[in-house]
């Protein structure tokens, strides 16, 4: 198959999120795949239950990659330390100049599994404070001590992710860029475009220079309304995080209670998918789901999902980060109908 990258067409940016969901080596040969394939970039994601660690599955892949990018998507500053993520970050991005990405947010899925709380807004402003800082060479206060990392690596871009609208307008203020992650619903993907843009605005920063990065559940589909229900648990875990408002804004009323514990470790990461999809049905409906799928996803034919894409681009975003349904297998059908289908329709 002769692969086309979107970064040789005018047009986003594609990546995808791998979970490091298997040994680093294994992950590693499929993020070399999927840059043959034509991906622009790899994202992975920091739970330290769920998977392997990040950096390390980032150090992997940079030894088998030339060009693909690769972040993370994103870790946090909770369960690990400013000058730990200043560490190992300058250690992979060592091993792949210019190709790394830190993203960084309030850490859901790292913290709450051990009792601790996401960030809040100020400590995460601070982390990625000190994170530059450390990479830079400066002297950096840490808890009242002066610290100052040795053989610095600066220029490391930092991403905030966010949906929320204080986060949003942080991410344009002090990010190189934002990874949004409410969809490529149009009304919410103006409304973070503009949040994140006013944020770097009222920053003295140019809003053009804020790479935007938008999210979106994927799956190429000739039945959206038969697989639109694998969507369920990732409805009820939104519902579950605050975000009831948002999915009203398109009809969908999910009063779902904050613990579910059929489900373990969380809806959105559950072990038995299929278990979720059942439990959710009692708050989230087929129709809710359809409706999610077309209103916040990439889900329907390479058409279809080609010109959303265009959309979004339209709209602001520089790059679609797309994400499979699960957490503990590789987007490997993704990535193939993607890079088969979609990929050249963008480039036409």
């Amino acid at each position: 198959m002769t692969t086309t990258s979107t970064s040789d067409v005018l047009g986003p940016a594609i990546g995808l999120r791998v979970p490091p969901c298997r040994p680093a080596v294994e992950v590693a040969a499929f993020a070399r795949h999927v840059e043959g394939l034509g991906f622009d970039r790899v994202y992975f994601p920091d739970s330290q239950l769920l998977w392997r660690d990040p950096y390390l599955t980032m150090f992997a892949a940079a030894s088998a990659t030339s060009d693909l990018v690769l972040g993370t998507a994103v870790t946090n500053v909770v369960t690990r330390h400013p000058s730990v993520v200043a560490g190992v970050v300058r250690s992979v991005a060592e091993a792949a100049p210019g190709r790394v990405h830190l993203g960084l947010g309030v850490g859901n899925s790292s913290v709450e599994p051990i009792g601790l709380r996401p960030s809040r807004q100020a400590e995460l402003r601070d982390g990625i404070a000190q994170i530059r800082g450390l990479l830079s060479g400066a002297d950096v206060q840490v808890n009242g001590c002066i610290a100052r990392q040795r053989d610095a690596h600066p220029g490391v871009p930092v991403y905030v992710a966010a949906s929320g609208p204080q986060n949003l307008g942080l991410a344009g203020a002090i990010g190189d860029g934002a990874i949004l992650l409410s969809g490529v619903s149009p009304a919410l993907l103006d409304r973070g475009v503009s949040l994140v843009r006013q944020g770097a605005t009222d920053a003295g920063r140019d809003p053009a220079s804020v790479d935007l990065v938008v999210s979106a559940y994927a799956m190429v589909t000739d039945d959206v309304e038969r697989d639109a229900r694998i969507l369920k648990p990732v409805l009820a875990g939104m519902a579950q995080h605050g975000a009831r408002a948002v999915l009203e804004t398109v009809g969908i009323h999910a009063d779902v209670p904050a613990q579910v514990p059929e489900i373990y470790p969380d809806l959105v990461h559950a072990e038995d998918w299929s278990l979720a999809v059942e439990h959710c049905s009692r708050w989230i409906s087929d129709a809710d789901a359809v409706r999610y799928a077309e209103e916040f996803c990439l889900f329907g034919s390479a058409e279809h999902i080609a010109e959303r894409i265009r959309d979004a681009r339209a709209r602001g975003a520089s790059t679609l980060y797309l994400q499979h349904v699960g957490s503990y297998d590789l987007p490997e059908r993704l990535a193939e109908d993607i890079a088969g289908r979609v990929l050249p329709l963008l480039a036409a």
